[in-house]
């Protein structure tokens, strides 16, 4: 027991007199301070001393050891393509130096060009999530295009593209107008005898089936699949998909044509007593009611660029209308005889119209000039361009689809040609699907035509494949950014500009509500000065000396003018001298 208790006496000397672990701050405090080094050093401390002594022994074999550690083969930020780059640039950066005193001025336009520039940046990055590519039909060597059939493509492509070819007979309500939603995922019939029909044309379900018992002039889906117009023969009607009827607006009456402009929310029709009316959907209140005089009313389609309605008429002309003015915009003369139809494609460059006789032409509404003019055995009684460019031309019951109509070379032959089981009546390409759908006597018909659709679609503007809540959602967020009627022109970069006729009747009524111009130059009024420098005779003398400078620069200004006037009478005089003086081979005849 001794023993024992003569151990734990020396466990208790030790422990008391051992001294606690030094940390490495410590250290370093009592190392600057010229203490004494302590003796307990961290573990980590002592690797990070080898490390270095390492390095400083041999600084070789450390490098080689640091160049054999793993690094990324590709640093940095990954490069954007150049082809993506080049596809979405937007406008050159502007040249001009901004003066200094507009310094908020040139904050914002840096400002614009850098976000400008990401969007650019980011556009050409997420090209790469757009895997889908417009293929176009290639025949064999020496083979026609337009001579394959519609059956062979169907037994050629998968049996999805397959089932999209198809015919509805329907003979005794014929024959059809159609239309398609925005998302391209359903199809609206009309036919002359008043059948009407929604129909989920990808899984061939029938939404509504319904007949008005009145004849029907046109059909045109509204800003959603859930609401659709019918131009009946006396009033227009709102249905909704399920087939109840949901207004009955009196004042557009004997309507032949409508279009809808989606980002507007507006309704054209056109109508047989030569009205052009608007109508907003999201309200219900008639925006503008124009009188064209120019007659019955029936060829009408719109130009997606800048929502401008064409309008054709039978003395051969095309008119451009616009909400806000109650005159044309445009008159073109297209044909010597009446316009039959007319189409716009989707970046609102060219215009394709066909007529009596037999004509069919393209213009270039930048110009206002025509491109191409081909000639048509039979004419064109319907035309339809897709979104990727395809034109579609019914003549009878022949449907031809023609490709590069507006390049420099001139087609001689169709694209593709399909013959329907009557005469063509109406006619539309499938947004974003290789579709064209055509309403004829006999009912309707789907044919496949490969290249029109445009692949890769919009997911947060045109969703075929939406759900009801994601639309409930995109209609809010439409609605919030629907664009008034008043912003409609012809040309939509006119709203970045600065409009000076209208600042200067504003400011012409401006000094009529004040008697006075408040931009005008003000009167001198010279600052009171003291120790008598104000009297009236040295007032009236800071008066004349103002007065004096003014009237020196007006002076100096007209006599710059008169020199400029001068010099310019100086050398027309000379430039006549001159041709005069030339020698002619009629002077041996002057007396």
């Amino acid at each position: 027991m001794a023993a024992v208790g003569e151990e734990t006496a020396k466990k208790t000397h030790v422990e008391k007199n051992k001294k606690p672990p030094v940390r490495y701050w410590r250290q370093q405090k009592d190392d600057d301070k010229g203490g004494k080094k302590a003796v307990d050093k961290p573990q980590q401390n002592c690797k990070t001393m080898s490390a270095t002594k390492r390095k400083k022994e041999d600084p070789k074999e450390w490098r080689k050891k640091k160049k054999s550690e793993k690094r990324d083969p590709f640093p940095g930020r990954a490069p954007f393509p150049e082809a993506s780059m080049k596809k979405f640039a937007r406008q050159e950066k502007s040249t001009e130096k901004i003066a200094r005193s507009f310094f908020k001025l040139k904050a914002a336009i840096d400002h614009s060009d850098k976000t400008s520039q990401l969007a650019q940046k980011q556009a050409a990055r997420f090209d790469l999530l757009l895997p889908e590519e417009a293929g176009f039909l290639e025949g064999d060597k020496d083979e026609d295009t337009c001579t394959i059939s519609q059956q062979d493509i169907a037994e050629a492509v998968d049996i999805t593209s397959g089932a999209k070819y198809f015919n509805l007979n329907l003979s005794q309500f014929g024959p059809y107008r159609l239309d398609y939603s925005k998302t391209g995922r359903h199809l609206l019939l009309g036919g002359r005898r008043g059948h009407v029909a929604c129909v989920d044309w990808q899984s061939k379900q029938l939404m509504c089936e319904i007949n008005v018992m009145e004849s029907i002039n046109d059909v045109k889906w509204l800003h959603a699949e859930n609401m659709f117009a019918v131009a009946q023969k006396k009033w227009l009607y709102i249905y909704d998909s399920n087939g109840i009827e949901l207004h009955c607006i009196r004042k557009f009456n004997d309507v032949l044509r409508m279009q809808f402009l989606p980002y507007h929310f507006l309704l054209a029709t056109a109508s047989a007593t030569s009205f052009l009316q608007y109508l907003d959907v999201s309200v219900g209140k008639e925006v503008a009611s124009i009188g064209t005089k120019t007659g019955r009313l029936d060829v009408m389609c719109q130009n997606p660029h800048n929502a401008i309605i064409h309008l054709g008429h039978p003395n051969g002309t095309v008119t451009l209308w616009s909400p806000n003015q109650k005159e044309a915009i445009v008159k073109m003369l297209c044909h010597q005889g009446g316009v039959r139809s007319v189409a716009v494609d989707k970046t609102g460059t060219y215009m394709v119209t066909s007529g009596m006789d037999k004509k069919l032409k393209v213009f270039d509404i930048r110009k206002f000039q025509p491109v191409k003019s081909y000639f048509l055995p039979a004419g064109a009684s319907s035309l339809s361009i897709s979104q990727r460019g395809l034109l579609a031309a019914a003549t009878g019951d022949v449907v031809q689809v023609y490709r590069d109509v507006w390049s420099s070379e001139t087609v001689t032959k169709p694209y593709m040609a399909h013959r329907v089981r009557a005469a063509a009546w109406g006619m539309h390409f499938c947004p974003f699907e290789d579709v064209l759908g055509v309403g004829h006597g006999q009912g309707f018909t789907s044919m496949l035509v490969p290249g029109a659709g445009e692949p890769n679609f919009d997911g947060l503007d045109s969703n075929p494949y939406r759900s009801a809540k994601q639309r409930q959602e995109w209609e809010v967020k439409a609605l919030l950014e629907k664009i008034q009627p008043d912003l409609i022109s012809l040309d939509p970069r006119d709203l970045g500009k600065v409009d000076f006729a209208t600042f200067q009747q504003r400011h012409q009524d401006r000094v009529e509500a004040l008697g006075y111009d408040p931009l005008a130059k003000q009167r001198f009024v010279p600052k009171y000065k003291k120790k008598g420098r104000s009297s009236t005779g040295n007032v009236e003398k800071r008066k004349q000396q103002v007065a004096d400078g003014d009237k020196r620069i007006l002076i100096a200004q007209s006599m710059e003018d008169k020199m400029k006037m001068q010099k310019e009478r100086k050398a027309e005089e000379k430039r006549k001298s001159e041709l005069f003086s030339q020698k002619s081979a009629l002077d041996r005849f002057r007396k």
